[in-house]
């Protein structure tokens, strides 16, 4: 009974939320490059729109690939999802699969991934690892399409 009531209570809330943040995206231009068919593979990125590693991002990188001693090689993910503070946030993950409409940036034997509606978001951003007290991430330290975000450089705001 307090499984359902709550279930009826937070419905709402849920859908508008999915509601708002579809309207966002659809009026985003990587929803309409990636629904629009395309036989051709993903441009390569010219300089300042790719995504660039640092140091320490290379080096935590190398250290989760020796550490994981898996046949398979292991890249870091990018994702942009609706949510967090300010209205998108950022997902870190490792993989060891590409798609075909994902966008790879290499560094030092290290691959980035990111799929094609998220670049869009990153463009040119610079993705590091940072060891804080609080806690150890892989973070996006500057991203020029942001606007704005969380002190926490987790979530961002685009320009609408």
């Amino acid at each position: 009974m307090l499984r359902s009531s709550l279930i009826h209570r937070i419905t709402p809330f849920l859908t508008t939320r999915i509601r708002r943040n579809h309207r966002m995206l659809s009026s985003s231009s990587a929803l309409r490059e990636a629904s629009s068919p395309s036989t051709s593979p993903s441009p390569s990125p010219s300089l300042d729109e790719a995504i660039h590693l640092t140091d320490n991002c290379v080096r935590r990188m190398k250290e989760l690939q020796a550490s994981e001693g898996l046949a398979e090689e292991k890249m870091l993910r990018l994702g942009v999802e609706t949510g967090g503070c300010s209205g998108f946030q950022y997902v870190f993950d490792l993989d060891s699969t590409i798609s075909p409409d994902d966008r790879v940036f290499e560094r030092a034997g290290v691959k980035l991934v990111v799929d094609n509606i998220s670049y869009d978001f990153v463009k040119g951003a610079t993705v590091d690892y940072v060891e804080e007290l609080i806690r150890s991430a892989f973070l996006v330290t500057t991203n020029p399409s942001a606007v704005g975000g969380c002190s926490c450089k987790s979530s961002f705001m685009v320009q609408q």
